[in-house]
């Protein structure tokens, strides 16, 4: 079974942020493996070690993105696509579906796995437009996966809004991952040395038949700035009797508060 993983490079969320005029700034030397995307590098490294077959993935970003695709091939990853684009370049959920559904369209997989979200956007849309895109049944928010004896179907579990439900899916497919499907493996310093000798495919968006103009031309949204968090006011501190508290309480409940 080959699995290709799509994942993502974003701002180490540990590292402070200020927010400017408008925009945002923050420690870019801090960037890391997205989590959603670690969570599905190690469930298809799990699949594949009991199952036999190989983990790809494929990142889209500029030439400092390999370093984090590096980080996928330590834990494990067999191989990798990098899709370059140019330094500081700007797409959607929209965009980067069609992107990557450019590039599978004449590529090999038997499951594309990707995170539900990504830790910096939140925005949880990739997944299922690509899998729209590519004609793919496809599953969200997958916490546990596993595929049949010859390879042939995917078995997922998903976590709903009152339980978990089990989902058996055809191959080729797509599911999207969410962070509580695992604890990723610390890649050790074997996997980090042979890492460096693992090949990493390059491609363009011209290679793709893609041009960044009209991908930004066409994206569904757009961001249009960003506001700091309103300051907090300081809280209240009420001293005396239980009974004449309670009665304040109240009257500042009701009448400042308005919770009540």
């Amino acid at each position: 079974m080959k699995i290709s993983v799509c994942i993502k490079q974003v701002p180490d969320v540990s590292a402070p942020i200020h927010i400017k005029d408008g925009q945002v700034h923050q420690d870019a030397d801090r960037l890391v493996l997205d989590a959603y995307s670690a969570s599905a590098v190690e469930e298809s490294l799990v699949i594949t070690g009991n199952l036999g077959g190989e983990v790809e993935v494929v990142s889209v970003g500029p030439e400092k993105v390999k370093e984090t695709i590096r980080k996928a091939l330590a834990m494990g990853a067999g191989t990798a696509v990098q899709i370059t684009t140019d330094e500081g370049a700007a797409f959607d959920s929209l965009s980067y579906a069609k992107i990557l559904a450019a590039f599978y369209k004449s590529s090999s997989f038997d499951v594309i796995a990707v995170g539900k979200q990504s830790q910096d956007t939140d925005a949880g849309l990739t997944g299922g437009m690509l899998a729209e895109l590519l004609g793919l049944p496809y599953a969200t928010n997958a916490v546990g996966l596993e595929a049949d004896a010859d390879g042939k179907k995917l078995i997922v579990k998903r976590q709903g809004d009152s339980g978990q439900e089990m989902i058996e899916l055809p191959v080729p497919c797509l599911v999207t991952c969410s962070n509580d499907m695992n604890d990723p493996r610390i890649p050790s310093l074997k996997g980090i040395m042979s890492s460096k000798k693992k090949p990493v495919d390059t491609k363009t968006l011209e290679d793709l038949g893609l041009n960044a103009a009209d991908l930004s031309s066409s994206m569904m949204t757009e961001i249009l700035g960003y506001e700091s968090l309103p300051t907090r006011e300081a809280g209240k501190k009420f001293e005396g009797d239980a009974p004449d508290l309670v009665s304040t309480l109240m009257n500042a409940l009701q009448n400042e508060a308005k919770v009540i």
